[in-house]
């Protein structure tokens, strides 16, 4: 009997605690199914269709080169699969679609157009002032999915490494400064 307890709570804790990963990766079609809403695009912007799938598609390169990051340990000024610290990743995965961005995740969130939470989507970039003494951005995250309850995002943490969290999550959302877009 103790036996089928421990193996029911095992199954348990590991369905629970994939769950949230499983969720937040999604799939393929939830990623994709985020298109750009052409009626929303002020007239300036080059809006031919064309252009319109480069950019799709560049955002989907980034996304898709971050999440070959997952698990990747976490090492302060790193920007490679030994290890990387937030910026890193951003820095790395903007950089491999030629698009140099600062090292820096305080410098990076002087970058694009800051944005209401409503209107974040796939690619933009989340900010957090994460140390309580030091009142400076110094925590950056990458959307890689959207739901209708939250916003996912690819981060590298100092405790668990390269992970997805959600923006609902309380340490994240007590934390949460700003969104910008670069692309």
């Amino acid at each position: 009997m103790k036996l089928l307890r421990f193996t029911l709570l095992a199954l348990i804790l590991t369905l629970t605690s994939c769950g949230a990963r499983k969720s937040a990766l999604g799939n393929k079609a939830t990623i994709e199914e985020q298109k750009i809403d052409y009626a929303q695009i002020p007239d300036f912007y080059d809006t031919s269709e064309e252009v319109m799938e480069e950019a799709e598609e560049e955002t989907f390169s980034i996304i898709d080169y971050a999440l070959q990051f997952l698990g990747t340990k976490y090492k302060y000024g790193g920007t490679t699969p030994q290890g990387m610290d937030c910026s890193g990743l951003v820095y790395t995965c903007f950089l491999e679609n030629n698009i140099e961005l600062p090292r820096s995740s305080r410098d990076m969130a002087l970058l694009g157009d800051e944005l209401e939470l409503r209107h974040v989507k796939l690619g933009d970039l989340l900010f957090f002032k994460t140390d309580r003494r030091k009142k400076a951005i110094n925590h950056v995250g990458l959307v890689v999915e959207l739901d209708q309850d939250n916003i996912f995002f690819i981060h590298s943490s100092s405790s668990r490494g390269v992970i997805i969290s959600a923006l609902n999550e309380n340490y994240w959302k007590e934390h949460f400064v700003m969104a910008r877009r670069i692309l």
